[in-house]
C-alpha cells in the first residue's frame, strides 16, 4: 500500500522518474489524482502480467484499446477489466483474479471490480456482496471504479438494490455508507444517468433518510450532491425534503448537506 506520507506531485510533469517506474510496475499505489492520470495503463498492464506469467492475455486486450473510439483513463480502465475478466474466465484462471483483487496497485485492483460487474452470473445481491470488499478500499481511485463497474446492474436491478444498499447505510465504515449514495446518484459522474431516480427521487429515500445528518464529510457531500442532481429534474422533492430535515435534525451536519443539495437551486 501507498506510504500515506507521501503526497505526490501537484502536476505529472514534476512526478519523479524513480516513482513513475514504481507506478508502472505494480510496486506502488498512486498518492493522489495527478499520479493516477500518468499512470501508463497499458504498461501497467504488460508488467502486471508478465510478473504473474500470463503474457498470453496482452495482445488481445491491446487490440481492444486500440479499437476504442475515444481513449481516456476510464475507458482503457474498463476495457482492460473487462478484457482480464473474459480471459480469465476463459482460461479458468481464477487464480489470478484473486492476486488482482489484493495487488499492492490502485489501479490492477480497479480492474478487478470489473470482474464483478461484467459478471452476468452474478445476480445483484451476489454483485453487491462482491463490491462491497472494493467499497471500503483505502484507495479513493477504487472505491470510484467500483461503484461504477456495478452501476449498470445497480440500474437495472434498482428497487432490490436500494433494498441491498439501505443495510449499509448504518455501516460504521463511511466509505461503504458513501456507496450507498455515490452509486445511486441520479445523474452521477462519468456514467450514465438513472432515469427512474431522476424522475421519482423519492424511490431512494430509504437510503437518504438514515443519512441526513451523517458525521463523515465525504457522505454528506455525496449526500448534497445526490439530492443536487435531483433538484435538476424535481425541484419541489429536493426543497420540501431539505425543509424537512432542517425542522426534524437541527444539526451542523444536515445544514451542510442541505446547503450542497440547494445549491443549483439558490443560484
Amino acid at each position: 500500500m501507498t506510504d500515506i506520507k507521501r503526497k505526490g506531485a501537484r502536476s505529472i510533469k514534476d512526478i519523479p522518474t524513480n516513482i513513475l517506474h514504481q507506478l508502472n510496475t505494480g510496486k506502488i499505489e498512486t498518492a493522489n489524482l495527478v499520479e493516477w492520470l500518468a499512470v501508463d495503463q497499458q504498461l501497467l498492464l504488460e508488467n502486471l502480467l508478465k510478473q504473474n506469467k500470463r503474457t498470453g492475455y496482452l495482445k488481445t486486450i491491446l487490440t481492444k484499446i486500440n479499437q476504442l473510439k475515444k481513449q481516456t483513463v476510464n475507458t482503457i480502465n474498463e476495457t482492460i477489466g473487462t478484457g482480464l475478466f473474459e480471459l480469465t474466465t476463459q482460461n479458468k484462471d481464477e487464480d489470478f483474479l484473486v492476486i488482482m483483487s489484493n495487488h499492492n496497485a490502485d489501479l490492477v485492483r480497479c480492474w478487478a471490480t470489473y470482474a464483478i460487474g461484467k459478471n452476468e452470473t452474478l445476480n445483484i445481491a451476489e454483485t453487491l456482496k462482491q463490491i462491497q470488499l472494493f467499497s471500503a478500499d483505502t484507495h479513493f481511485g477504487v472505491r470510484e471504479i467500483c461503484w461504477m463497474a456495478v452501476r449498470p446492474k445497480i440500474t437495472q436491478n434498482l428497487v432490490e438494490s436500494i433494498k441491498i444498499l439501505v443495510k449499509w447505510t448504518t455501516n460504521q465504515d463511511e466509505n461503504i455508507r458513501r456507496f450507498t449514495t455515490e452509486a445511486t446518484r441520479p445523474r452521477g459522474v462519468w456514467c450514465e444517468h438513472i432515469e427512474e431516480l431522476k424522475q421519482n427521487p423519492e424511490l431512494a429515500l430509504s437510503i437518504l433518510e438514515p443519512l441526513k445528518s451523517d458525521q463523515a464529510k465525504y457522505v454528506q457531500d455525496s449526500v448534497g450532491n445526490w439530492l443536487n442532481d435531483a433538484s435538476k429534474t424535481k425541484p419541489e422533492f429536493v426543497m420540501q425534503l431539505c425543509k424537512r430535515w432542517e425542522k426534524i435534525s437541527n444539526t451542523k451536519d444536515t445544514k451542510y448537506i442541505t446547503k450542497k443539495a440547494l445549491r443549483t437551486l439558490n443560484k
